[in-house]
């Protein structure tokens, strides 16, 4: 049974979700049809379909009334000139936020690496005031663990917060959370978690952006695997309650959450709400 604080924990948590959806063509009208204005949405960046699908969206949905966050994928872009324009591009469409990964993507010029850009966007005098990079609780695919760390130390002087990667394991979370404090990375924190979302999908994206660790706790605990293979899907629910305990901790700094929808929108927001609501009556 979850008590009062840890519920407390929840609600502060929910209340600050954002939602990261993918540039397709009906992304628009998911949104607009199931998203209240005062949600933020983030924008992915894909290889495939280039940086322009991502600016264009994070750009109408601004002028619905979102706040909207672009990802700036460093490996996607060219260089400094064409940091500048977007830049320049975003800042005019009144976007404040970005967020700064290093991609998937081949480097198609300048930017090896989230720093690079990162260091040049401190060049062209900031202009965007939340700044956002990436965490990494479990191991990465291609980097390794002590460098992520590294890697996030090093940002610490160009980002304004963490986006931390999908884990299914609160154990992970936990411990991550405190090196990372130890380590000295004080920055807020926004704890990634995936929304209801099909397994097939989920389990599939969690090999291909590193969550190694997680498909080994999968099958060593038949019982959320199974859940994961129910109708609905993996809802976080469970989840989000064992890592509350670390989450309220003093020194924490964890803001909110940042969901993965894949472009499950509508369920994604139905979830929120609804343990929103039984939270509240904890």
């Amino acid at each position: 049974m979850r008590n009062k604080k840890s519920a407390a924990t929840l609600i502060r948590l929910l209340e600050q979700a954002r939602y990261e959806v993918l540039p397709t063509a009906a992304t628009e009208d998911k949104v607009l049809e199931h998203l209240p204005r005062d949600r933020v949405v983030t924008v992915t960046a894909s290889p495939s379909k280039g940086l322009a699908a991502t600016l264009d969206l994070a750009e109408r949905l601004t002028g619905h009334g979102y706040v909207t966050v672009p990802h700036l994928a460093a490996r996607m872009v060219t260089g400094r000139s064409e940091l500048e324009e977007i830049a320049d591009r975003l800042v005019g469409k009144g976007i404040s936020r970005v967020f700064v990964p290093g991609g998937d993507a081949e480097p198609a010029g300048d930017y090896p690496d989230a720093l690079a850009l990162l260091q040049d966007l401190r060049d062209l005098g900031s202009p965007f005031s939340h700044v956002g990079i990436t965490g990494y609780p479990e191991s990465h695919p291609t980097i390794h663990d002590d460098l992520t760390v590294q890697s996030m130390w090093d940002k610490r002087h160009y980002a304004t917060h963490i986006v931390s990667n999908l884990t299914f394991d609160p154990a992970l979370v936990r411990d991550w959370i405190r090196r990372l404090r130890n380590r000295g990375v004080t920055m807020p924190l926004l704890l990634g978690l995936p929304g209801p979302v099909e397994r097939a999908k989920l389990l599939g994206m969690a090999t291909r952006i590193g969550v190694g660790e997680s498909t080994k706790f999968l099958a060593k605990n038949k019982g959320l695997f199974a859940r994961l293979a129910a109708p609905g899907g993996f809802t976080g629910e469970s989840f989000l309650e064992k890592c509350a305990p670390a989450l309220g901790e003093d020194g924490a700094l964890v803001e909110g959450l940042h969901v993965f929808t894949f472009n499950q929108i509508g369920e994604t927001e139905a979830w929120r709400t609804d343990l929103l609501a039984r939270l509240r009556r904890t």
